[in-house]
């Protein structure tokens, strides 16, 4: 199975970007398909924010990334063999950009979707080629976290996954693969349904944006860094593990399952949500915040590897 070496990546937002900067510092040939003036600083920027990072996590990048641009998938060169999609969060508008692309690649090249959470196989329609079609959703920014989601379609051919993966984790990623398509995938059900109840308690009163962030970074969120939601709890068990915790606790837990809240994002609860960030930033520009946030993942994405190699 031939690697992939050029990768081309459709718009260049915020995750485009993430996206081009991943696969150029990590030595891949990369082409950025954008009409818009400025792509390439998006681009640059983002190269400049990810290579310390890659650095700092052993991925070792090159000093010059291989990165072009074209204004149109009709300019691509014929051995693109991964096409990483990252336009706005529109099924429709996807579906129409991959129509667009696709006479203009070759068969076996690979279609991927950045998409947070639309089907696959609704994207797939109208394809001449479908199997190759699939959903790769990094969590932001790319060249930070290391996990991409991927999700197959009604019509993804079998072999397509395993080739998918093996690129991404050359990269320096790990991957999980779905068995089937869920609104949504895994990480954004999962960041859904908490932010759902941090909305509730912003809302309802019961705690400020402040309070429940630094319940997340202070309680839960160091743990989840090594153990998710479920081996938290089999260990809360004691010596009897999941077991254990469910006899224990099980009961209460539906208890807190019957009272969390379903709030709305309503005129009133976006105020609150956005006076309630100015004064837990305190100031703070967004680009100050995003660098710390960098800073701190990577310390821990450091000290998690180091965990795992003993």
């Amino acid at each position: 199975m031939n690697e992939i070496r050029h990768v081309a990546v459709l718009g260049a937002g915020l995750i485009g970007a993430g996206w081009a900067a991943l696969f150029g510092l990590c030595g891949r040939r990369v082409t950025v398909i954008d009409p818009h003036p400025h792509a390439a600083t998006r681009v640059a920027d983002a190269v400049a924010q990810a290579r310390p990072v890659l650095a700092a996590l052993g991925l070792a990048p090159v000093a010059t990334p291989a990165i072009g641009y074209v204004a149109s998938s009709s300019q691509l060169d014929a051995d693109v063999a991964l096409v990483q999609e990252a336009l706005p969060e529109d099924a429709a508008l996807k579906r129409a950009a991959f129509e667009q692309l696709e006479p203009f690649i070759a068969t076996d090249t690979l279609i991927a979707s950045s998409s947070s959470g639309c089907l696959p196989t609704p994207m797939q329609a109208g394809l001449v080629h479908p199997q190759r079609l699939f959903i790769a959703h990094p969590c932001n920014p790319p060249w930070l976290m290391p996990l991409v989601e991927l999700v197959p379609g009604r019509y993804t051919d079998a072999a397509v996954l395993p080739r998918a993966a093996a690129f991404y984790q050359q990269l320096g990623r790990r991957t999980v693969q779905l068995s089937g398509e869920i609104r949504g995938h895994l990480v954004n059900r999962l960041q859904a349904a908490l932010w759902r109840e941090a909305v509730h308690l912003v809302a309802s009163g019961a705690a400020t944006v402040e309070q429940v962030d630094q319940a997340v970074t202070e309680g839960l969120g160091a743990r989840w860094a090594c153990c998710g939601p479920h081996m938290i709890f089999h260990l809360a068990g004691a010596e009897r593990g999941m077991a254990g915790f469910l006899d224990n606790l099980g009961e209460a837990v539906e208890q807190w399952w019957a009272d969390l809240g379903t709030p709305t994002l309503d005129d009133e609860t976006r105020r609150l949500l956005i006076e309630g960030m100015q004064a837990a930033t305190r100031g703070r520009e967004v680009a100050a915040l995003a660098s710390a946030r960098d800073q701190g993942v990577t310390h821990m994405l450091r000290a998690a590897r180091a965990l795992e190699n003993g």
